[in-house]
């Protein structure tokens, strides 16, 4: 996975894959027993996808947003050639194959260019088409009188009988504190837990915050082809199928995963398959990296399940700002790498169905979500379904560490849906603030 820090955080460096979450993955355990259902199912958000989809805006195919069915405000990115040849490979093994949605215009909207299929999507889009945060609610936020400071670092989140009074953080070198009747953690499925338990153990007692770390496995089968196929020219993420994703008891799982065709820069695509093929060097790696406009790949996204061991805690080193650095366990589910065989396997398939000429396959895993479960049980959960904090009544956790469960799908739209539900709650003053 790629990761930094900018102003509008991992969506200016995301691959603006938008896809929604199925109304099954929000009750895994009512329909597979297994980990926890949300404490609120997919009716209750999809109004919040839609206005999401809406401000950011998503392209995609007139079969609209698993499931609404209804049009995507921008139309679908066109197929490139990597598309043409993998998705003729998902048609063959009986798989149903469309656009991808992606948080990209594909017409000018608010001053910003549409796509003008540069391929730097994880590098920051340079034409602002790719609906990032730094181009799309940040500006209205700052017009609005929001105050963005950049280059801060959080320390605590101060408390006082009971309630968040701010936020200590540094600045330049400088500690400074933050006064704030209300304080928003939006620091992700690391850093949100690191910052909670780096602030006295806070909003921990159920002693869940850094538990239930998940992420999403994602092997990615490479074929070498005949003819180029210039993966680079289009962003990342082409055409994909949902097939795989529902679960089915005949395949010796719960849950499930999906396909879509995807590219590599030149130094990822080298570095992917170093890592997970040792036996790939001399002139065997020079003639594969010599060939790199010939090599398309299929990747997968499968579905982790909750695990209260797979955790975030405080390691014993700190950071340059005396910070105790973050600690992570975590291991694969015999369900998870049951998912991982059928990716693998399927993508193959795929790819040799499409004339690959040879297979590669590089291991890897994305997104990290979890550490902070949303529930109704206080025992259980560290927030309510408002995100808000069981145990300090002003304090709200905002990002992908609040999610019970993860699907297949990439996280980016749902966190944003999750976050203007959460900021409505918030304002309309539902509950004590």
């Amino acid at each position: 996975m790629n990761t930094g820090r900018a102003v509008g955080g991992t969506t200016v460096h995301f691959t603006a894959m938008s896809l929604r979450l199925d109304p099954s993955d929000f009750e895994i355990a009512t329909r597979d027993g297994v980990g926890v259902d949300w404490p609120f199912g997919y009716d209750e958000l999809a109004p919040y996808y839609a206005e999401v989809e809406r401000a950011l805006p998503v392209s995609g195919p007139r079969r609209s947003a698993w499931p609404s069915g209804a049009p995507y405000p921008h139309g679908a990115l066109p197929w490139s050639a990597k598309d043409h040849t993998l998705g003729a490979g998902m048609a063959e093994c009986g798989l149903h194959v469309e656009m991808t949605p992606h948080a990209i215009a594909t017409t000018p909207v608010d001053g910003r260019s549409a796509c003008m299929y540069y391929g730097f999507c994880m590098d920051g889009c340079k034409s602002d088409a790719k609906g990032g945060m730094q181009v799309t609610y940040v500006p209205k936020a700052v017009a609005a009188g929001a105050e963005i400071r950049a280059n801060c670092f959080a320390l605590r989140v101060e408390t006082e009988q009971g309630r968040a009074t701010g936020v200590t953080y540094l600045e330049e070198g400088v500690e400074r504190f933050q006064p704030a009747a209300r304080v928003f953690v939006c620091c992700y499925a690391i850093e949100t837990p690191r910052l909670l338990l780096s602030s006295g153990n806070l909003a921990n007692s159920s002693d869940q915050v850094g538990r239930n770390l998940m992420v999403h496995s994602g092997p990615i089968v490479y074929g070498r082809f005949d003819r180029p196929l210039d993966s680079f020219v289009t962003p990342p993420v082409g055409v994909m199928t949902r097939d795989p994703y529902a679960s089915d008891e005949s395949r010796g799982f719960v849950r499930g995963f999906l396909l879509n065709t995807y590219a590599q820069f030149p130094i990822n695509f080298a570095q992917s398959l170093v890592g997970s093929n040792p036996d790939l060097w001399g002139n065997d790696l020079m003639e594969v990296l010599d060939e790199y406009a010939h090599w398309g790949l299929v990747a997968s996204l499968g579905e982790v399940l909750p695990n209260p061991e797979n955790r975030v805690t405080l390691a014993d080193e700190v950071d340059s700002n005396d910070v105790p650095v973050a600690r992570i366990t975590f291991s694969y589910g015999e369900n998870d790498k049951a998912i991982v065989e059928a990716e693998r396997a399927l993508s193959e398939q795929v790819v040799q169905a499409a004339g690959a000429t040879r297979t590669l396959v590089s291991e890897g895993t994305y997104h990290v979500l979890g550490t902070a479960r949303m529930g109704t049980d206080p025992e259980t959960s560290v927030v309510g379904p408002d995100c808000r904090t069981h145990d300090v009544s002003n304090l709200w956790i905002c990002d992908g560490s609040v999610l019970p469960s993860v699907g297949a799908v990439n996280p980016s739209l749902t966190i944003e849906a999750l976050a203007l539900r959460t900021a409505r709650l918030a304002l309309t003053n539902r509950g004590p603030s």
